[in-house]
């Protein structure tokens, strides 16, 4: 008697922990039951996925949506869009809006908002600060929350928490990993003299390598003092990563693409659209970024997509606010990089989707295997295409990439089970869950 699925995905090459590979994957009630020859099953609905790969579903960890109090940048639904027209499956989004994710029923208020809403499924980084530290170890465990994220670097407001003891409280009640920018607060304030008007270049100068790497360096430091587990995020200098490479124990940390993608060179063409924090520094960083690529020091990739108008960044340095989109190209860009020989679609897979999974715990995503989320990101590793403005499903509508012929591109986006997105268009009303973490499984 032939096997019944509600979804077949067929003649794919699958990308999973076997390696690549032709196979079918068969699903049932929204997670992977079978992998393998399934000719001659049946389903209510078969994906030819000939001449594809089939990855398991992207997972960014590192952006910014602007829900609640910022939606005219962004909001859950538009960020989410450009996510699953990117390929992406699952984000963990940041708690710097307005108000700020600090407390239980804020990051309850942003499960409502996203739940059956969002595009893709979510968790939703909690804000650690000198106020809340006493109850992170609640927080962090509470239903959609990803853990904690603590800002060393300028950020706004309460979500500042720049000295070691601060730090080193939140970091005493912490059970799973916490997320930090790390960037020298004090040396920065002592630096703000270097900003140029009109001068974007001037930005990495103001935020020198040496603010990221001594607080990178502190922040270990307190780590082993609390014994503690600690996530670096948007690594950004040659130095950082020779740096961790000594303390694979305590820290694991993410590059993003732009950092991977470019340089200091490109202020020229791009001034504020690529001001970030930490910022785009010279061609010698990138280089460092990618010997942590190659090396396994980097665990996960996140585009720290953060949006902003076209107008606020047309405001001249340093009035322009730091941030790019990202969500959405994060794929191609990658897959672009994967052709021209920069890393393997394995190693792509490791940094997407199962690092993920692995640092921070992530219960049944991703990974291709039995009992797992059928999330897949379907990709064209043949396939050109210019990356445009027009494309953007970001309400910002814009990205630094304009113009950029990439080879490789996302051609459709499952999410449990349903295909979400297919050749650029959303196909199925959002139908977002909020991310389940096996340090934090409901009784």
């Amino acid at each position: 008697m032939a096997t019944t699925f509600d979804l077949i995905l067929t003649g794919g090459t699958v990308v999973n922990h076997d390696g690549e590979g032709r196979r079918d994957i068969g699903v049932k009630a929204g997670r992977i039951a079978r992998i393998g020859d399934l000719g001659q099953a049946s389903a209510g609905q078969t994906i030819d996925c000939a001449g594809l790969h089939i990855l398991p579903g992207v997972i960014d960890s590192q952006l910014h949506f602007r829900e609640p109090g910022l939606e005219h940048k962004e909001d859950l639904e538009t960020g989410s869009r450009a996510a699953v027209l990117g390929g992406v499956t699952a984000v963990f989004e940041m708690p710097n809006t307005n108000p700020l994710t600090t407390s239980e029923a804020a990051l309850a208020d942003k499960v409502r908002r996203a739940t059956g809403r969002m595009h893709c499924d979510f968790a939703f980084w909690v804000g650690g600060t000198r106020d809340n530290a006493g109850d992170v170890g609640e927080l962090e465990r509470l239903p959609g929350a990803a853990g904690i994220k603590v800002f060393m670097g300028s950020s706004t407001g309460d979500l500042l928490v720049e000295d070691d003891e601060g730090v080193a409280s939140i970091l005493r009640n912490t059970r799973r990993r916490a997320a930090f920018h790390s960037e020298d607060e004090f040396r920065l304030r002592e630096r703000l003299g270097l900003r140029i008007e009109g001068d974007p270049s001037s930005h990495p100068v103001w935020r020198d390598e040496i603010a990221a790497l001594r607080c990178t360096e502190r922040l270990v430091r307190i780590a082993r003092q609390t014994r503690a587990r600690i996530h670096v995020l948007h690594i950004s200098t040659a130095e950082e990563i020779v740096f961790l490479e000594q303390h694979k124990d305590v820290a694991s940390c993410e590059a993003t693409p732009h950092h991977l993608t470019l340089s200091a060179d490109d202020y020229a063409r791009l001034g504020t659209l690529i001001q970030m924090n930490p910022p785009v520094r010279a061609a010698r960083h990138r280089d460092g970024v990618w010997h942590g690529i190659s090396q396994g020091i980097v665990d996960v990739l996140g585009s720290d997509h953060a949006p902003h108008t076209l107008a606020e960044k047309a405001k001249p340095y340093p009035a322009s606010p730091s941030g790019m989109t990202g969500v959405q190209t994060l794929v191609p860009i990658m897959l672009d990089h994967v052709n021209a020989g920069r890393l393997t679609l394995q190693r792509f897979v490791d940094l997407s989707s199962h690092g993920p999974q692995r640092i921070f715990g992530m219960a049944r995503k991703g990974r291709i295997a039995a009992g797992y989320d059928a999330d897949f990101t379907i990709v064209d590793m043949k396939r050109r295409e210019t990356i445009t403005n027009a494309q953007a499903g970001s309400r910002a509508g814009w990205t630094p990439y304009d113009g950029k012929e990439v080879t490789g591109w996302p051609v459709g986006t499952v999410v449990r089970g349903t295909r979400v997105m297919w050749e650029g268009e959303i196909v199925t009303p959002g139908q977002g869950r909020a991310v389940e973490f096996s340090e934090a499984l409901p009784a």
